[in-house]
């Protein structure tokens, strides 16, 4: 396993990260793994040499963080691991159980303490934004968690460029602990975030962590070509809604005839891409089963020629300005 510093930050991650978004309960979504489906997911990352694990507290209300904790402790011990959570989203019927204002962020961060079993969270997240957010407020009040060694560094997810740099400068010069990351929506088919997003987190020595690296499957390869679907990407209406221009198609053909030259599998290739991709600290990998885990870690090794890389990015074409977050 390789290791790379988290952005300007000291703190050093492994090249790949587990999400955790597939651990739960089914009752949440009917493709989320139970506790002991997921114990042979956790224990080959943990044996791989990946420290660096992401939840939610939204992720089947809690049942992630749960279940994700308990298996850590069952199988590293706490100063081998970064544990990443994230809050924003409704957890709840009142107004004041969702996004970033210092009641819902103190009282989040609280609970999901007690749900990891953890005395310190090492990377709190905003999850989806919420764009009437009192940026000052939310700066604050993350500072404060920080000061209070509740939470050791403090990342976004999604926003639009404009918010999080006023963020970012914000706690800076403010003296306040800025964020160290991004988590963003990123992969061939998805490169929105090369306008502004990325430039600015290279600028100022903010790490990325990409989700959905190989677009929700749909860069995968085998399901595609043979008509088959996962009862994820059946009932995924968030890919659906994301994915299938026919550029989209085109670059998924692509990357299937770059693996099949190459002799490896196409999403192997699509990791191998984000890879490349300055300053990507760690791609997070929702695998639902173990051998998806060696997989990605044998990405790590894959290097793509510039007749690759050419051959992969030629045929994106950019969406019209906007967001989907």
């Amino acid at each position: 396993m390789d290791y790379v510093r988290l952005g300007r930050s000291s703190l050093r991650v492994s090249r790949i990260a587990l999400g955790a978004m597939g651990i739960g309960a089914k009752s949440w979504r009917s493709w989320v793994l139970t506790e002991e489906e997921s114990r042979p997911i956790v224990r080959k990352a943990v044996e791989a040499g990946i420290n660096l694990f992401d939840t939610c507290d939204y992720y089947s209300a809690g049942a992630s963080e749960t279940i994700l904790g308990k298996l850590l402790r069952e199988m590293t011990r706490r100063d081998e691991v970064v544990i990443a959570t994230k809050l924003g989203m409704n957890m709840g019927k009142a107004e004041t159980q969702k996004g970033f204002s210092r009641k819902h962020i103190v009282e989040a961060c609280e609970a999901s303490l007690k749900r990891l079993g953890v005395d310190y969270i090492d990377l709190y997240q905003t999850h989806i934004w919420d764009p009437t957010t009192d940026i000052e407020e939310m700066v604050a009040a993350f500072d404060d968690l920080v000061r209070a060694g509740k939470v050791l560094y403090v990342g976004a997810t999604d926003m639009p460029c404009w918010q999080f740099a006023k963020a970012f400068y914000t706690a800076r010069l403010g003296g306040r602990h800025a964020f160290a990351s991004m988590q963003n929506h990123y992969n061939l088919i998805w490169r929105e975030d090369e306008r502004e997003l990325i430039p600015f987190c290279k600028a100022e020595g903010i790490g990325l962590l990409p989700y959905s690296p190989m677009g929700r499957g749909y860069l995968c390869g085998a399901a595609r070509n043979k008509g088959t679907t996962t009862e994820r990407s059946r009932t995924d209406d968030f890919a659906q809604k994301l994915f299938g221009r026919a550029s989209d198609l085109k670059i998924a053909d692509l990357v299937d005839e770059v693996a099949k030259a190459r002799g490896l599998q196409s999403a192997q290739v699509s990791l191998a891409w984000v890879l490349t991709r300055h300053p990507t600290a760690a791609p997070i990998i929702g695998a639902t089963r173990s051998e998806h885990m060696g997989m990605a870690v044998a990405a790590l090794e894959v290097k793509l020629e510039p007749a690759d890389l050419e051959k992969l990015e030629k045929a994106y074409e950019p969406r019209p300005r906007g967001g989907h977050f």
